[in-house]
């Protein structure tokens, strides 16, 4: 054979091996393939936020999910919204309703019948005192029926009629000392609404200013404002801080939702509904005026409509890590 037709020949099969290692790939080749196909799949199966046809972000978030996260719902409908002054106050016993008791006679306590916290009633024996001046035991009555809020005296102890030995207090009413900051007292009058929030998971409390102090405080340079409010059943505590929004100006809107429920997603003013099944939209909506608590809602959602009041923050994270596990 020539040297020529032996060099072609090796050419010849060279080409033909080349082709069967392209055309018929290894088994081991193959299964990098399908592993990326499987985990194209799967990360597809995991992805659970949709777009609607308005190009919204959708998730599926149960009831009980959002209930486990503590995450309400409310309705969508009127509301009034007001412009408010915000206050800072304590709650104090109505000094009018309040005595401090002394004995008439200075000597010796024998007995204490009552401690701080105990109810009495008008004319109860509060203590027995032997009297220094005649040695007679005679008992230290309450001149008003309420609370013991404070006791000086102790057993065995000589009292005197410069100190008192017992406060009681008639609690059913309790005053509210408000702080107004002198920019602000102009435009405060007796009669105003004012909201008071004792933080204790009751809820707000109306009423009314029912005094105004003619004079201010040098040292923090405030007025006092004093609403006196209804308390029969204990829930205000004599000693304790509370806030409180003073009414200016109210005005009624057709759709509000709660302040808590608005949110900011790709650039968008969103609010989380409630569609079918299990499925949450966050549908862009616009503001109008809004007030501490709730927003007015001018365009995107309607009076009736369920949507996330409290914690929505836990939504907007949902669709955040749904939208990353997409990418």
């Amino acid at each position: 054979m020539k040297k020529s037709t032996l060099v072609l020949a090796l050419v010849g099969v060279a080409a033909i091996g080349g082709a069967s290692l392209y055309v018929l790939p290894s088994a081991k080749s193959k299964a990098p393939a399908d592993q990326m196909l499987n985990g194209k799949e799967e990360k597809k199966a995991k992805d659970h936020v949709e777009h609607d046809e308005h190009g919204g972000d959708r998730i599926r978030m149960s009831d009980v999910k959002l209930a486990a996260v503590r995450a309400t719902f409310a309705e969508a409908g009127p509301a009034t919204l007001s412009d408010s002054l915000a206050l800072n106050g304590v709650l104090r016993a109505n000094q009018e309703t309040l005595v401090q008791i002394t004995p008439r006679f200075p000597g010796i306590v024998r007995a204490i019948k009552k401690r701080i916290g105990d109810a009495v009633v008008k004319d109860e024996a509060m203590a027995s005192i032997e009297s220094n001046q005649s040695l007679t035991v005679y008992d230290l009555k309450s001149p008003l029926a309420g609370t013991v809020i404070d006791r000086q005296i102790s057993l065995g102890e000589y009292a005197s009629e410069q100190k008192p030995s017992f406060v009681v207090a008639d609690l059913t009413t309790i005053w509210v000392d408000l702080s107004i900051y002198r920019q602000d007292i102009q435009r405060v009058r007796i009669g105003d609404e004012v909201l008071i929030d004792p933080d204790d998971g009751g809820g707000e409390i109306r009423g009314k200013i029912a005094y105004l102090a003619p004079v201010g405080a040098f040292d923090t340079q405030t007025a006092l404002a004093r609403v006196v409010l209804p308390n029969a059943d204990g829930r205000l505590r004599p000693g304790l801080f509370i806030t409180a929004r003073l009414v200016l100006a109210k005005r009624n809107v057709a759709v509000a939702v709660a302040a808590g429920a608005i949110q900011t997603l790709e650039n968008k003013t969103v609010v989380f509904v409630r569609e079918e099944d299990d499925v949450l939209e966050a549908r862009p909506v616009q503001l109008g005026e809004a007030d501490a608590k709730s927003v007015e809602i001018k365009a995107g959602l309607s009076a009736g409509e369920r949507y996330v009041a409290t914690n929505s923050f836990v939504v907007k994270a949902e669709i955040g890590k749904g939208e990353a596990e997409h990418d």
